[in-house]
């Protein structure tokens, strides 16, 4: 008992020999990134598993002071053992896990780190492309025709166009309707823009997992759309095939249906200034509740992604 007392006490005298301005430093440190990660993955499949690991960890940490207060350095050796083991394999399965979350941190730093736009230059081309996808928008929507075109930021889709069909034209809203008119070889799947250059159609996309989508309604050019943002700078401008509502994807979010006007002025605001800028509120986590039907028609016989 005496043995347990001393290791206590020379706990509490250790604590209390910490600077307080370095403890409140490293906590502030700690607090920050912690807040940071969960912001990161809030929403996805990860959060849950996000949970359960920290419990482990924390439960796992607590196990080896426990220990080392009851009987210091050498005792217990095996439970010491077994417990720094398992630190170390929740470690791992923190990596393991988070793999695809890791990737889109780094991708993001990266976009940070180069801070331009393939659309951020001194000619009129970005802004002709922009008014011929807002037009063609503006007639598949009217049409309810299905069309999702993914356009291509800092970050190359190339590994995406393999198995598509490279059309290397110039981007025209009758280009755009004539690939998405139903019945068309490629109308089922997506559209690349690379600059002012429809690159590819006919393009596969990945799919977001549907809990990730803000309405279990949405179909799958919906689900193609948050699946590529997830992964890449991409934006994706989906127009559902049921409804004609017309909707931007970025970073993983799913915008509010828009009009035309509204279209040309976030793609305006996306592909010419600053990502960084305010004009986020379209964007939202959940949907608005009157998209019950927005699921996608099966089309042809193909589907608009990636099954």
């Amino acid at each position: 008992m005496n043995t347990f007392s001393d290791r206590f006490q020379e706990l509490l005298r250790r604590i209390g020999s910490y600077s307080p301005v370095e403890v409140l430093v490293e906590l502030l440190i700690i607090g920050l990134i912690v807040w940071v990660v969960v912001r990161f993955v809030q929403g996805t499949r990860a959060a849950g598993a996000l949970r359960g690991i920290l419990v482990l960890f924390v439960f796992l940490v607590a196990a080896a002071v426990v220990l080392r207060i009851l009987g210091g350095q050498q005792a217990f050796p095996r439970l010491g053992y077994l417990t720094n083991g398992l630190i170390q394999v929740a470690v791992l399965a923190l990596i393991v896990v988070f793999q695809p979350e890791l990737r889109r941190a780094l991708i993001r730093m990266g976009e940070a780190v180069g801070g331009f736009s393939l659309f951020r230059r001194g000619g009129g081309e970005g802004s002709e492309t922009i008014d011929a996808i807002v037009e063609a928008c503006g007639y598949l929507s009217r049409s309810r025709f299905g069309a999702i075109i993914a356009i291509e930021r800092q970050i190359g889709l190339s590994g995406l166009t393999e198995g598509g069909t490279t059309l290397d034209a110039k981007v025209s809203a009758r280009l755009l309707q004539t690939i998405f008119f139903p019945g068309t070889a490629l109308h089922d799947l997506a559209v690349i823009v690379r600059g002012d250059q429809a690159h590819a159609a006919g393009v596969q996309l990945p799919l977001a997992d549907p809990q990730e989508m803000p309405n279990p309604s949405f179909g799958s050019r919906h689900r193609a759309a948050v699946g590529l943002t997830k992964e890449c700078d991409a934006l994706a401008v989906v127009v559902s095939e049921e409804t004609g509502r017309i909707r931007v994807a970025e970073l993983g979010q799913l915008s509010e249906a828009l009009t035309t006007d509204e279209l040309g002025e976030l793609l305006g605001e996306r592909l010419g200034r600053d990502r960084s800028e305010d004009g986020d509120a379209v964007f939202e986590e959940s949907g608005d509740g009157n998209e019950s039907t927005e699921k996608e028609k099966p089309a042809g016989g193909g589907s608009a992604v990636r099954e």
